[in-house]
């Protein structure tokens, strides 16, 4: 948006990197930067600059795709931990009596466990 010369908006930049406006608001990291260079614009009007290539990514995008990436990351490690916390509480309790016990929590790649049947 910088480069083409367009005024810094959440709404054109939800549109441009295709991500909510909650989340760009919510990332306080994002929040600062977009304030910023509205700011910068407020101060100083974006020269017109050349259309750069469709396939070079802004910096804003890089940033967000980071972001993302960064996030998924954590997800996958906690959830896992989760999973093997669970299962290894499950393996101290035992089944109760009386019980049908349980099949083990599907595994990190997404599988599920099979079906049971009555």
């Amino acid at each position: 948006m910088i480069r083409r010369g367009q005024p810094i908006t959440y709404r054109e930049l939800a549109q441009t990197a295709d991500v909510s406006l909650d989340f760009l608001y919510r990332c306080t990291e994002l929040r600062r930067r977009v304030e910023q260079l509205r700011a910068q614009q407020r101060s100083h009007p974006p020269r017109p600059t050349p259309r750069p290539p469709d396939d070079s990514p802004s910096s804003v995008v890089r940033t967000l795709t980071a972001q993302l990436a960064e996030l998924k990351g954590r997800h996958r490690d906690e959830v896992q931990a989760l999973r093997q916390a669970l299962e290894a509480a499950h393996a101290a309790c035992g089944p109760a009596p009386g019980t049908v016990p349980v099949p083990a929590l599907s595994s990190p790649t997404g599988s599920a466990p099979p079906a049971r049947t009555p």
